[in-house]
């Protein structure tokens, strides 16, 4: 990884990566997959965190933590950073998410919530300053419709999977698109990043 996360923070991500890797490709039913984020992916976010400071994260989709565990060691490195929020609707996922953040030691970064996102996202405060899309890509854009009177005026707003599944991300792409205030970005880089800023009015 692109920061120097302890050596036990490391030994999980690369155990959850193994795993996905061997596990994955023996599943036929996508919802028994992993699906981690790619290293290449998670290195980006990293440095989007880390470049601007951000200190209160959603995260949606867990699976089993491997993006929630990159997340919490870098906020965890940003003075003033709260605990990261994701939510997994897959009881299973967030079992063995739950698992995998109590042996990298950041259980006290990283709160996991069991449910639908979309149910979930209506009864959470705010304000995130980022949210990580990383869910049922069909449903993110209501989800973000809910999330924005809950958004943070200085917001990052990241989305994945928008090369390797356009069509099912599209309707998030359009409404990101027509938000006022915001510049947006894909990076083509793992399954595809998609970065849309809103900077702080002076």
């Amino acid at each position: 990884m692109s920061v120097n996360f302890n050596p036990r923070v490391t030994r999980v991500l690369d155990e959850i990566e193994q795993f996905g890797l061997s596990h994955d490709p023996m599943q036929t039913d996508r919802q028994l997959k992993m699906l981690n984020l790619e290293r290449p992916t998670a290195e980006l976010i990293q440095v989007l965190l880390l470049s601007s400071a951000r200190k209160q994260v959603l995260e949606i989709g867990t699976s089993n933590g491997f993006s929630a565990i990159v997340i919490g060691a870098t906020l965890e490195a940003i003075e003033g950073a709260v605990p990261l929020t994701t939510i997994e609707r897959d009881p299973v996922k967030v079992s063995g998410a739950r698992r995998n953040i109590a042996q990298a030691n950041l259980g006290f970064m990283v709160q996991v919530i069991q449910g639908s996102a979309t149910e979930v996202v209506h009864e959470l405060a705010g304000p995130f300053d980022c949210v990580f899309f990383d869910a049922d890509r069909l449903s993110a854009r209501e989800q973000l419709q809910i999330l924005l009177p809950k958004l943070a005026p200085d917001v990052l707003l990241l989305a994945d999977n928008v090369l390797s599944h356009p069509q099912e991300i599209a309707d998030y792409i359009a409404e990101v698109g027509q938000l006022p205030g915001f510049v947006s970005v894909t990076v083509p880089i793992g399954k595809g990043l998609h970065v849309a800023y809103r900077q702080k009015a002076s």
